[in-house]
């Protein structure tokens, strides 16, 4: 184990569960999968996996009190991650099918449909990443797997990764103090993305 490194899976009915605690346990971390609010509180770092739709894992969170969860670490400094759909619900709100949804609120954005002719936009594509990123040190020049129709566009966090799709630009990842995010799996993105959630883990001992 990477130094002992506790992170729990949130487990709120959604979410590529399974793969995100074996990519965890590979990049060093004491992995746990639980949906008790008390064991994400106390953890070192607290990952919130996410497929399907935003309302949809919305109201998951809201029913075993995730999001209240979320946004007590984030207010404490102790580390989240989200990954696709559970990164989205990270951000102020979402649009999907003209219904807009509030989400956790502890980055600053709003997810709405891609500006694109081909949606989803899924397979491998490169990112921009920011210099002084924790996230992709040493990996910025990496491909990642991706495969969604909304995302963001603006955000005012502090370290923010982007990607193209077609003629569109945008968000694939940020930084905002103890809150990170990913709009790509990592879990999928074979070394690459090992090497992104191993940065991500040994920063939780900083």
């Amino acid at each position: 184990m990477s130094g002992g490194r506790r992170v729990v899976v949130l487990d709120y009915g959604s979410g590529n569960l399974r793969s995100a605690c074996r990519a965890l346990e590979r990049a060093g971390a004491e992995v746990v999968l639980s949906a008790d609010v008390a064991t994400a509180e106390r953890a070192d770092g607290l990952v919130v996996p996410g497929v399907g739709a935003y309302a949809a894992c919305m109201a998951g969170l809201r029913g075993i009190g995730g999001d209240d969860a979320i946004r007590a670490r984030a207010a404490a400094g102790r580390p989240v991650l989200g990954i696709c759909v559970g990164y989205q619900v990270l951000f102020d709100e979402g649009v999907e099918h003209g219904v807009q949804s509030a989400g956790c609120g502890v980055l600053p954005g709003r997810v709405e449909r891609l500006a694109a002719r081909r949606l989803p936009h899924m397979g491998w594509n490169l990112v921009d990443a920011p210099a002084g990123s924790v996230l992709f040190d040493r990996v910025a020049d990496q491909r990642f797997y991706f495969v969604h129709s909304y995302g963001v566009h603006t955000t005012g966090a502090d370290h923010t990764t982007w990607c193209d799709h077609e003629a569109d630009r945008f968000v694939a990842a940020v930084e905002h103090g103890a809150v990170s995010g990913t709009q790509f799996h990592p879990e999928k993105s074979g070394g690459a993305g090992l090497r992104l959630l191993g940065n991500w883990v040994a920063s939780l001992g900083r």
